[in-house]
């Protein structure tokens, strides 16, 4: 299973001098299975670059998950250039466990007058999926959903293949519990054992207390979690929208410190876009 990130940034897409090595897009993620099967996660700015890749190496069909309908996760669909082809074909699972909204979240952002073209316009052909309460798969690899923390509801995933797994835990508030949200310790049930752990870390805990209740974590909520589920690497992402690329260092360091602290062998690092792992 391979990983790779497309936008990592959170709320808002920026860019300038102080935001070159963790990019300014947002969240979009694209896993490959073994079998090169192609799962997009979310549809942030970021899926404008991928778009592109996915046209050079002609690969019509994919499938897509979202996590959520918040504006950041979205913006980018109607930029993504294979959507714009006869021969894409599509299967989207979305936002929650009911198979229509994800198809009505995108056409809003092409909805006039906000966008020339609407989305019942396109070329590409679209399946449009629910998401199973319990798991599914999509080629070899085993997914299981998770209800997030954050305001309009949201979904979590854990990717597994070949006895490697994945999760990604954007938008994720562990410090209070939204509407049908889980508590910490079924995200630590979650999480255990994971080979890659991605989760939301938007706050530092001097500005928490301010943004309690806006649906996102701090850098060291997501470590309590990960160091509770004794997941090998963490990757902290969703980086606030005016977070420049020293301050996210600073606070992937203060993990890295705690961590080393506690003489435990797990490793942190702070996600950018363009990054690939290999699970």
């Amino acid at each position: 299973m391979k990983v790779k990130f497309w936008g990592v940034r959170g709320s808002l897409p920026v860019c300038g001098k102080d935001y070159l090595k963790y990019g300014g897009d947002t969240t979009c993620v694209e896993i490959r299975s073994k079998k090169g099967d192609l799962i997009i996660i979310d549809a942030g700015t970021g899926i404008r670059y991928l778009g592109k890749e996915l046209i050079k190496e002609n690969k019509t069909s994919f499938n897509m998950l979202f996590t959520h309908s918040h504006w950041d996760h979205i913006m980018g669909f109607p930029f993504f250039a294979p959507i714009y082809r006869k021969s894409t074909d599509i299967i989207l699972r979305g936002c929650s466990f009911c198979a229509e909204s994800v198809k009505e979240v995108l056409a809003k952002t092409m909805r006039p007058p906000g966008f020339p073209v609407k989305f019942e316009e396109i070329s590409a052909s679209f399946n449009f999926l629910p998401i199973s309460a319990a798991n599914f798969e999509i080629g070899g690899i085993k997914i299981t959903p998770i209800e997030l923390s954050h305001p309009n509801y949201g979904l979590g995933y854990r990717f597994q293949e070949d006895g490697k797994s994945f999760v990604f835990l954007t938008d994720n508030e562990l410090g209070f519990s939204h509407p049908v949200s889980r508590s910490f310790e079924d995200y630590v049930d979650f999480c255990k054992g994971a080979d890659l752990l991605v989760h939301d870390a938007e706050y530092t805990e001097e500005e928490y207390p301010k943004k309690k209740t806006w649906g996102h974590s701090t850098n060291k909520q997501a470590l309590d979690l990960a160091l509770k589920a004794e997941v090998k690497r963490l990757g902290l992402t969703h980086h606030n929208q005016d977070r420049t690329d020293s301050q996210v260092d600073e606070i992937c360091s203060s993990c890295a410190d705690e961590i080393k602290a506690k003489d435990l062998d797990m490793e942190c690092f702070s996600v950018y876009a363009g990054q690939e792992i290999e699970l």
